[in-house]
């Protein structure tokens, strides 16, 4: 570990675990884009804030889903379809160990839902040695002990017309057929109810699209993984670990530790931070005091750049980021965000003191350095209207020179991204059908850095947006639970992008943020007249469409079918290609692959 996190947690860590009450802690909800959703549709249907959680702080606590669910019961006057009252149960059996005793609010039909029904109920008095909670495998709760362990899998087959084509020089010659398996565990609880803990791990094997196989940024990454081997005929094996343990040290602190994603942002993506990349060593504290929320963020992560090994090691580098949040009323939500990243040298650095200071603007700690490290700063804003919908926005600012920002020369060095997106539940007053629509665009050479140890990357993919820079992008969602067990899902994605040709590797026109910005010189003039979609354009049209049947409890049954396609004039960036897939898949989340 970092010896600068190890001061951490000595100087300011260790004396708050020593205080000799600490408050009850929960462990944290794994990102999954449709679990999330659902949670955000209860809080827009509920037309204000929740108390336990800011929603564009990620992950949420269980506890804090659970006080969700309590108080919508509790006002009983918010108007909710049947299949919200079966999502509040699920939401509910999710998180048992926070709901003291009254898990569903309808036990006998929730029950249905959630078991197979291959398993006799145990004879009256008795409970089940396992699935006695149809959330978890096996279970054990009492005030000292709190334990949840399941195990996870998902099992596909599926095909892909484009392998086995040439696209320019991509000469493939695989078979169609798609295959995937992954195995693992998942495992959370409390100590005395005051330590929570959480570990993931899955074992992965598979053929996946070939997009997937195009768009990993190195021979041994997969895209959202970290370390991962490529086997006979495309095939992808890779390892899958997230842990971590919490505590809260005062009622309004909580302190988290261990390998994980962090998100900030309300939208399907997110330019400030989102988990795109593969996770990363962080230490987070939150502070939760009314209508505020602040998150500092101490993270170690990997700079792939090939410059930046030594042997087999590969190079750290490092990042300090603090978020804001605050609720202007119950309905408007503004947050500010500021991260700094930076290395020493190539591997053996460690983290600068400086930026642990959680309470200082970190561009002056850069200034009084004398460093380079690259500064970011953003906002983010979250609107909810009328019980019906909810408006958000990010801006992130990169770098500037005032004397260029406004004069329209076209500098380089504005590098910004935004977006703006809005959800719409109950569209048009049918229920359990909800909509969404978001825009992003990234400025050309946002992110980058002229370091691989200050961009904003890790593992060699981007913290923020798969696509990197230099893109505009449109999104539409569409979600519809059609009955208790059936949701359908729809995402509709263009993209607009300026790439980098494909005979010239050393030229950047500002798309791939793993590059060196200084390449933006390279056979062309890289200063001035920078517009999005520079450089060889690359237009994709992403359909994806799916139908998801649970079988029970986090057990789904999903049937996808998926169209892509890249208009560009370089042959070698060009795409097209059909996918479908058959999956069975449990306790785990459905990898979204939208790029």
């Amino acid at each position: 570990m970092d010896q600068g996190i190890i001061r951490l947690f000595k100087i300011l860590i260790l004396p708050l675990i020593s205080l000799s009450y600490v408050h009850a802690q929960s462990s944290f909800v794994p990102f999954n884009d449709d679990y999330y959703h659902l949670i955000d549709r209860l809080e827009i249907k509920r037309g204000k804030f929740t108390e336990g959680f800011h929603a564009n702080v990620k992950p949420f606590e269980r506890k804090a889903v659970v006080a969700l669910t309590d108080s919508i019961l509790k006002e009983g006057t918010i108007n909710l379809t049947e299949r919200d009252w079966e999502t509040i149960d699920y939401l509910r059996e999710d998180s048992w160990e926070w709901t003291k005793g009254m898990i569903a609010t309808d036990s006998l039909k929730y029950d249905k839902l959630a078991r197979l029904g291959l398993f006799k109920d145990p004879p009256p008095g008795q409970k089940r040695k396992f699935f006695h909670h149809p959330a978890d495998l096996f279970s054990i709760h009492n005030k000292d002990f709190d334990l949840h362990f399941n195990f996870t899998t998902t099992n596909f087959i599926g095909g892909d017309n484009s392998y086995g084509k040439n696209f320019g020089t991509r000469i493939d010659s695989t078979p169609s057929q798609l295959w995937g398996t992954s195995r693992g565990v998942e495992i959370r609880g409390m100590i005395n109810e005051k330590l929570g803990f959480y570990t993931y791990v899955t074992d992965s094997q598979g053929r996946y699209p070939r997009y997937m196989n195009d768009f990993k940024h190195s021979e041994y990454g997969f895209p959202g993984e970290g370390l991962a081997k490529t086997t006979r005929n495309n095939g992808i094996d890779f390892l899958t670990a997230r842990g971590y343990i919490t505590f809260r040290p005062l009622k309004s602190i909580n302190v988290k530790f261990g390998h994980d994603h962090n998100v900030f942002g309300s939208g399907y993506r997110s330019l400030i931070l989102s988990d795109n990349s593969s996770p990363y060593l962080f230490l987070r504290l939150d502070t939760q005091l009314g209508k505020f929320h602040y998150t500092n963020l101490y993270t170690s992560m990997i700079n792939s750049h090939k410059d930046a090994k030594d042997g087999l090691l590969r190079g750290k580098k490092f990042a300090a980021i603090h978020h804001l949040s605050v609720n202007l009323t119950d309905k408007i939500n503004i947050g500010v965000f500021e991260a700094e990243v930076f290395n020493r040298d190539s591997v053996g650095g460690g983290y600068d003191l400086n930026y642990l200071n959680p309470i200082i603007f970190y561009r002056y700690v850069e200034s009084y350095l004398g460093s380079q490290d690259n500064a970011l700063l953003g906002f983010d804003f979250r609107w909810l209207v009328a019980n019906k919908a909810s408006i958000y926005s990010q801006f992130v600012l990169d770098e500037f020179l005032t004397k260029f920002l406004f004069n329209g020369s076209g500098s380089w060095t504005n590098k910004y991204s935004f977006q703006l997106g809005g959800k719409y539940v109950d569209a048009f007053g049918v229920p359990n059908l909800d909509l969404q629509a978001e825009y992003n665009v990234v400025r050309p050479y946002t992110y980058s850095h002229k370091d691989g140890g200050a961009n904003y990357v890790h593992y060699g993919q981007s913290l923020t947006h798969p696509l990197g820079a230099n893109f505009r992008e449109y999104l539409g969602i569409i979600r519809y639970k059609a009955t208790s067990r059936l949701s359908f899902y729809g995402t509709i994605m263009m993209a607009n992008q300026g790439r980098d040709p494909s005979n010239n590797k050393n030229m950047s026109y500002g798309g791939d943020i793993t590059k060196s910005y200084e390449n933006r010189n390279v056979d062309r003039d890289g200063d001035l007249n920078q517009k999005i979609g520079q450089g060889i354009k690359a237009s994709t049209a992403y359909t994806d469409l799916r139908a998801s049947y649970s079988l029970a409890h986090n057990l789904f049954i999903d049937g996808r079918f998926l169209q892509r396609r890249i208009n560009s004039p370089d042959e070698s960036i060009a795409a097209k290609s059909t996918v479908w897939s058959l999956a069975l898949r449990y306790n785990m989340a459905f990898r979204q692959q939208t790029y």
